[in-house]
C-alpha cells in the first residue's frame, strides 16, 4: 500500500476518533436533575453510591427493595404535599408506623428525609455531612434499601427525598 494512502487512512482514523470524543455523553443517573414533574430518582444509581460508601467503611452491600421504594415514594409525596420534612418525625408518619401499615415486617429500619437536593449526588453528599443521616447510610443492620423523590413546583425546595434502610424480619427475607 502506498505511503500516501496509509497516511490518508491514518488521518481519517484520527479525525474519526476526535469526532467520537466530541459527541455529547449522557450524564450518569446520579447527576440527573430531579427538579421536574417527570424526573424520578434511579434507585440503582443511588444504591451504587451508597454501597461504595458502605464498602469503604467495612459494611456489606444493600439491595434495592421494591416494597421499600413504594413506602419511600408515599413518604416523599406526603412531604412534598405539606412542603415540610417535619412531617416524618413522629406518630403515623414515623418510619416504623408506616412500615407496619404497609405490612412490611422489619427487624430494624431507619430513614433519611430531606428537601432541596436536585441530584442524587447532592443528596448523598448532604447526607454524609449530617451525623444522623450518615449513621443511617452506615447502619450495620441494614440489608435492604428504598428511595424516592417527589417534585413540588411551588416549594422553595422543589425536590423532597425519602430513603429507607432496613433489615427485614427473618420471615420476610427471600
Amino acid at each position: 500500500m502506498p505511503l500516501r494512502r496509509v497516511s490518508r487512512i491514518l488521518v481519517l482514523a484520527a479525525l474519526a476518533g476526535l469526532a467520537a470524543c466530541a459527541q455529547p455523553t449522557e450524564k450518569p443517573a446520579f447527576y440527573q436533575d430531579l427538579g421536574s414533574p417527570t424526573a424520578q430518582v434511579d434507585p440503582t444509581a443511588a444504591l451504587g453510591l451508597i454501597n461504595s460508601y458502605r464498602q469503604n467503611n467495612g459494611l456489606g452491600a444493600l439491595t434495592v427493595d421494591p416494597a421499600l421504594n413504594a413506602i419511600a415514594q408515599e413518604q416523599a409525596n406526603a412531604l412534598a404535599a405539606r412542603d415540610s420534612v417535619q412531617l416524618s418525625l413522629s406518630g403515623e408518619r414515623a418510619i416504623k408506623a408506616r412500615l407496619e401499615a404497609a405490612g412490611y415486617a422489619a427487624s430494624s429500619a431507619v430513614e433519611n428525609v430531606s428537601a432541596g437536593y436536585r441530584t442524587t449526588a447532592e443528596a448523598f453528599s448532604g447526607w454524609r455531612e449530617l451525623k444522623t443521616h450518615n449513621a443511617h447510610m452506615l447502619d450495620p443492620d441494614a440489608t435492604r434499601f428504598g428511595i424516592a423523590t417527589a417534585y413540588a413546583p411551588n416549594s422553595k425546595y422543589k425536590v423532597f427525598w425519602a430513603a429507607i434502610f432496613a433489615a427485614p424480619a427473618s420471615a420476610a427475607v427471600d
